[in-house]
């Protein structure tokens, strides 16, 4: 194995003064709090203080672990450090420490949803910092330790587990030692060894290499195979000098005194030291296929390049993002604390952390999403040498870490609120870390009891085919993919893909026996219009969207994805030369938009371009509809730029042309307009008018035109930090999805999956 040669410079490179002025700008910092409760009225205020605050006071006192339900303190971490170790600038105290832990508070919150607040504790004393923080159990959930000097953060932890009931974690020690061991792991597999047969080197015996050794041998690896060495070399038993109780606990027996020595037919290297601690002549009286852990930061003990110089059969992680195998805390410390509180732990214990490693572990073994391509410059990766940790911002790590925690917890018994729907558990998580997945969910849910036949038409295209694999592998139903079998098989291939053990099935339609057949149904539809039966014969064989519509529309499957490969419109109107809209409906755009918590359908954002008054009476029935199909109930807000006819417009006249007309229908879900969006989606401003019709904020919203829709939703997206799913296609008889030009894998799936549901 050859290692591929990289620049020695962070992949991520900023001056000085950027560095500054981020945090400088707009407020200073990284953090603000912002309630979640209304705070506009005084009734908001005489509920959220007095006196309305006292109810809840009064219940937590007569049953403290009411606090979870009524507080924040459920999911609320302290970031806690006294500076004395920052990063590897070394003691520069407590203040200086408030940029990092502001940081890793944000990180908390956007990787698992857990809120956080930083408390810089100003004492390098052991005693004074214990009783500090010992006291603050009842306002949090957690503690983080954070870059504290070792000993001392040794016996803070210590001391401070004892005295609180609630997780204390350091997350220098244990986040480090749980990410190299998921990498110990899937590196072990990979080079055939078992973990107790494995011979173990940690340079380092800090706070880190201790808990690196600690978590390894709690996973299997015998005492007597892991060598401890520190700046004076190796820990042996009766050695004296520069000891200590944590490093005596780690002593063994052996001749080794020297790194060198140790390192002589050494399985593993693990590195938490400095820069060039592990030189190339260490390196060659290594095993065979050894496996190097170099997280020094932010240069490790070794570069990967050094080491594939003398060795082409090491794997190596490092510390750095530049490199492969990242060994990066990130990947722990937010979904073991989110899984933590989620039980209402009463600590972190050595089950939780090894139950987090070995899901990392399987993770890494998965096959890798779009979207974590997309965050790694389209580079994807995939188990093997270069790829035996997941990288930080693999999506799928909020619902694959926190309930192997959490059910460790459970199983070692320091839960006191167990968790008895394990699966929805991981629905929820989704929702937490991806709102499209929480909204999407219970679609999910039924096609799983109702699978379908999709049919991928662009299935020689990668994506498409990691759709369709992924549609099938979550037992969503049978994909079928239109194309070149020899072509899709090369393509998926390349990706990895055993296309044969997948399941798929494959349609040529230049050799599939419904050929005649279905040339002849598309010349019946268009010999009207222009057609000769030799030109739907070639649109047949040629367009793969017109034989997966055909396909659809005959009954052979029982639903289409497509749009990958071309434009919007030119896919939909291949679309409508199959097949017709479903009796009694309009063909329209519906996006779903999700934002702090809100969703919010809008219409039409695909199809009708001016609409006049009776189509926009058909696009309210039409979303509303859709609304109701997917679990709301709707309330619908007829948009334009005037409210109640101010100002005037003929737009508008048009929107209050479409009330009368759902007047005169006698629709059964809630109306009004013509209303600008602010007033429809906020019950102050619609306060103005008492006499609308809307109970509460509206839910759907029909746009006076396309262009508007289209325009709005974009920029929402954009520049408003919101989700949007869509535009979902409905009104056609059979249910056919469109997505955007160039959608990702996991973008194609939601589709599928939402053809296969059948909004209209």
């Amino acid at each position: 194995m050859s290692a591929d040669k990289k620049s020695s410079k962070p992949s991520v490179s900023f001056t000085d003064q950027e560095a500054l002025q981020f945090h400088q700008e707009g407020r200073p910092g990284k953090l603000e709090i912002t309630p979640t409760k209304p705070m506009a009225t005084q009734r908001d205020l005489s509920l959220a203080y007095s006196p309305g605050v006292a109810v809840p006071v009064r219940a937590i006192a007569e049953d403290p672990s009411r606090a979870y339900d009524y507080t924040t303190k459920g999911n609320l971490v302290a970031v806690i450090s006294n500076g004395s170790a920052i990063l590897g600038m070394g003691n520069l105290g407590a203040l200086a420490s408030k940029p990092v832990m502001e940081g890793k508070a944000v990180l908390f919150k956007r990787f698992a949803d857990v809120d956080s607040i930083d408390l810089e504790i100003d004492t390098q004393d052991v005693d004074e910092f214990v009783n500090a923080v010992r006291y603050l159990g009842p306002s949090f959930g957690g503690i983080n330790l954070e870059d504290i000097k070792a000993p001392d953060c040794f016996i803070i932890e210590q001391r401070l587990r004892e005295l609180m009931d609630i997780p204390v974690f350091h997350d220098d020690q244990h986040g480090t030692a749980i990410i190299a061991a998921a990498g110990l792991i899937n590196a072990l597999h990979m080079t055939g060894r078992d973990m107790k047969d494995a011979r173990i080197v940690c340079n380092g015996a800090g706070a880190a290499g201790i808990a690196c050794i600690e978590l390894i041998k709690a996973m299997g690896v015998p005492h007597q195979n892991v060598t401890l060495c520190d700046t004076k070399g190796v820990i042996y038993k009766g050695r004296e000098e520069g000891m200590n109780q944590w490093k005596s606990a780690h002593a063994i027996e052996t001749q080794a005194r020297s790194l060198y020595d140790a390192m002589k037919g050494a399985d593993v290297f693990f590195g938490v030291s400095v820069k060039g601690a592990l030189t190339p002549d260490m390196l060659r009286v290594m095993a065979p296929n050894p496996v190097i852990f170099a997280m020094a930061n932010p240069d490790p003990e070794i570069t990967p390049e050094e080491a594939a110089e003398v060795r082409d059969d090491a794997i190596v992680a490092t510390g750095r993002s530049d490199y492969p195998n990242q060994v990066n805390n990130v990947l722990g410390f937010p979904y073991i604390f989110r899984g933590a509180l989620d039980v209402h732990a009463t600590t972190i214990n050595e089950a939780m952390k090894v139950a987090c490693a070995h899901a990392l572990a399987e993770l890494a073994r998965e096959e890798v999403p779009d979207e974590v391509a997309a965050a790694y410059r389209g580079n994807r990766p995939k188990f093997g040498p270069e790829y035996i940790i997941p990288v930080p911002f693999d999506p799928r790590l909020i619902h694959a870490i926190p309930p192997a925690v959490a059910q460790a917890a459970m199983d070692s018994g320091v839960a006191r609120r167990p968790i008895v729907d394990m699966e929805a558990y991981k629905h929820q998580l989704s929702a937490r870390r991806d709102p499209v997945a929480g909204t999407l969910q219970r679609i999910f849910s039924k096609v799983r009891q109702q699978p379908k036949r999709v049919v991928f038409a662009e299935g020689e295209e990668e994506p498409v085919i990691r759709a369709a694999t992924s549609f099938v592998s979550q037992g969503l139903g049978e994909a079928i993919l239109i194309g070149r079998e020899d072509e899709i098989k090369s393509m998926a291939e390349q990706a990895g893909i055993d296309i044969d053990r997948t399941g798929i099935s494959i349609q040529n339609a230049r050799l599939s026996d419904r050929n005649a057949d279905y040339a002849q149904y598309l010349y019946g539809r268009l010999q009207r219009k222009g057609y000769l039966l030799r030109d739907c014969q070639r649109m047949v064989n040629n367009d793969r969207n017109y034989w997966g519509a055909i396909m659809v529309a005959r009954g052979d499957a029982d639903a289409m994805v497509t749009g990958v490969t071309r434009n919007y419109s030119v896919a939909l109107d291949t679309v409508k030369a199959c097949i017709d809209p479903k009796p009694g409906h309009r063909i329209i755009g519906v996006s779903l938009a999700l934002a702090r918590g809100r969703t919010v359908l809008i219409a039409d954002t695909a199809v009708i371009d001016m609409p006049t008054s009776e189509e926009l009476a058909d696009i309210a029935e039409e979303a509303a509809h859709v609304a109701r199909k997917l679990g709301y109930e709707p309330r619908v807000a007829m948009l334009a730029y005037s409210t109640f006819g101010h100002p005037k417009g003929e737009r508008s006249e048009k929107v209050q042309e479409a009330v009368k007309i759902l007047d005169r229908r006698r629709v059964d879900f809630e109306y009004d307009g013509d209303m600008a969006a602010d007033v429809a989606l906020n019950m102050d401003r619609m306060a103005a008018y008492p006499f609308c019709r809307l109970t509460a904020p509206a839910n759907v919203l029909v746009m006076p035109a396309f262009h508007s829709a289209s325009i709005s939703t974009k920029m929402l997206q954009e520049l408003g930090g919101a989700t949007v799913i869509g535009p979902l296609l409905v009104g056609f008889d059979k249910p056919i999805q469109i997505v955007p030009l160039g959608a990702k894998d996991s973008d194609i799936v939601n589709m599928a999956v939402i053809a296969a549901f059948n909004v209209t």
